[in-house]
């Protein structure tokens, strides 16, 4: 007979109790992993900083060039490396790709086997199975934050086969590990909902990935930079350039809109998707009316974010489950800036821009539409004050890392009362 376990959240009885006493956290060891450079992870660094400055004592182990040093400390955290070649994140899903999963987890296996821990934190899916595997011999716990919902990230269509053959192997791996682990952490509301359908019995906390709070102040980068006349507004996209993002609508949108309106696409991607991006702006002469520019450095983000006049989320629900579920960081980050938001039919997203009054909603992703949306904003002089004043009071009140973080220490005060709760100790009780 199978025994469950209790849920790793707190309920709203022990938060409060919690919130009026100091909490008293034992020097509880937790080794993270990610299959990625540590330095560039922004969430990672937020959480791993957060629980090691309450007490925790945090490792961090990451895949970054070889050339690096093999051990680190970063803002209390120490950060073992794992070297791998320098094209590894570029070329990692391309030929071969189960002959590369599986070496990184043999090298992530090994890594984290010299790690003395008392839980294995996986930061999103590929760190998982390494991490699992070890707390599993190791008799520790295991939690595994996922960053998106998983295997839902790309439509098939797009995957090539080495990487669909991985997918069709991780699909049953996943349905065993995740109701074993000691607890789940997800990023959005609806994502929770369906990860709790999917892996019934785990136990699963939302933590959604927003940055600290920061004070907003108004520049004109994007005017400076672009050449722009000062009554020119600027409709800021910013975040990877990739093909789930459906960026070749904004520039069809872009013939449509006045001349006093640019669109700015801001971040890095693969060559190939800002290539077609360009080649399309060129083909429709929309040189002048969208402009794709580099990423600037996280510190200086929140400056140039508030340079732009709303902000742009107008990705296409029906790409993936993924998507029509996401609540990704560059919609807090507008909020930060005191950006209204035009969203798509992003379920997480239009709840938050519903509920706050921040935004307006797209009725289609027709180019016209998303167009005439854009105008319409813009031209509403008060309203948009009204939703800019209503963003800055939700990012000073709500949504800010320093009140977010509190459901990451609640979730390991919980998991830390409870020593007993290791992957053996899991997968027996369900046998």
């Amino acid at each position: 007979m199978e025994v469950k376990s209790k849920p790793v959240a707190v309920s709203a009885v022990v938060a409060k109790e919690r919130a009026t006493e100091p909490v008293k956290r034992t020097s509880m060891r937790i080794c993270m992993h990610v299959i990625g450079d540590f330095k560039y992870d922004v969430r990672a660094r937020r959480s791993a900083t957060a629980l090691a400055r309450n007490g925790y004592a945090v490792t961090v182990v990451d895949c970054v060039p070889a050339q690096s040093r093999n051990v680190e400390m970063e803002d209390g955290v120490q950060v073992c490396h794992i070297p791998v070649p320098s094209t590894f994140s570029a070329t990692r899903f391309k030929r071969w790709a189960i002959v590369r999963a599986a070496h990184i987890c043999l090298l992530g296996i090994w890594s984290l086997w010299r790690v003395q821990t008392d839980v294995y934190h996986a930061l999103d899916l590929p760190a998982l199975p390494a991490c699992y595997l070890v707390a599993l011999l190791r008799r520790k716990a295991v939690v595994f934050e996922s960053y998106e919902l998983p295997l839902a990230t790309l439509r098939s269509s797009e995957l090539s086969k080495g990487r669909r053959l991985l997918q069709a192997l991780l699909a049953p791996l996943l349905s065993y590990i995740v109701p074993r682990c000691a607890g789940v952490i997800a990023v959005s509301p609806p994502i929770v909902r369906e990860m709790q359908k999917r892996y019934q019995g785990a136990h699963i906390t939302l933590v959604r990935n927003i940055p600290p709070y920061q004070l907003s102040e108004s520049a004109r980068h994007f005017h400076q930079l672009l050449k722009l006349a000062p009554s020119v507004r600027v409709a800021l996209y910013q975040g990877n350039i990739q093909s789930d993002r459906k960026l070749d609508l904004l520039v069809r949108t872009a013939q449509y809109l006045p001349d006093d309106i640019v669109i700015v696409l801001m971040g890095k991607g693969p060559e190939e998707t800002i290539a077609h991006l360009q080649s399309l702006i060129l083909l429709e002469g929309l040189s002048e009316r969208v402009k794709i520019i580099p990423p600037v450095p996280y510190a200086a983000l929140l400056s140039w974010t508030t340079s732009a006049d709303i902000g742009l989320l107008l990705y296409s629900p029906d790409y993936s489950l993924n998507v029509q579920m996401c609540l990704p960081n560059k919609f807090f980050e507008f909020l930060m800036a005191g950006l209204p938001v035009l969203t798509s039919q992003l379920e997480a997203v239009v709840e938050v821009v519903e509920k706050y009054a921040v935004g307006c909603v797209v009725p289609s992703l027709a180019p016209q539409d998303i167009a005439q949306a854009i105008h319409t904003m813009l031209a509403d002089t008060n309203g948009l004050e009204k939703m800019r004043a209503n963003a800055l009071y939700a990012a000073r009140e709500v949504f800010n890392w320093e009140k977010e973080q509190q459901q990451l220490l609640d979730f390991y005060d919980c998991l830390n009362g409870r020593p007993e709760h290791t992957a053996l100790s899991v997968l027996t009780e369900r046998m």
